[in-house]
């Protein structure tokens, strides 16, 4: 399933750069729920799913920024120099809070816990 996940991914990132909306768009659906399936079933490990869940919000935010610029609406101001693209800082910027708990709180508290699978 994670390399099936990666293929979905670069099919959706290779649609974005040659500009193919309709399969651009319609990649994003396997990408993200592959992403939550497999956060879901490593959620036992606490590094596994801080990752993965880093991961879905990393695709989230690379997805509306396609969105954004195939809909033309990424260029369009929201205030000041803040444009509607700018609006994917908010889920990249969440996974890498949760990254920064994982190696900053959580690990170190936990240095004897096995990390993953």
């Amino acid at each position: 399933m994670e390399n099936l996940h990666i293929v979905f991914w670069l099919l959706k990132d290779i649609s974005w750069c040659l500009i193919w909306k309709p399969l651009g768009i319609i990649m994003i659906f396997p990408t993200l729920i592959i992403s939550i399936i497999i956060a879901w079933r490593t959620r036992q490990f606490v590094s596994e799913l801080c990752h993965n869940v880093a991961i879905t919000v990393w695709i989230t935010a690379n997805s509306y920024w396609m969105i954004s610029e195939f809909l033309h609406f990424d260029a369009l101001t929201i205030t000041g120099d803040i444009t509607y693209k700018h609006l994917a800082v908010i889920p990249f910027t969440m996974g890498v809070l949760i990254l920064a708990y994982y190696y900053l709180i959580y690990k170190p508290m936990h240095k004897n816990e096995i990390e993953t699978m």
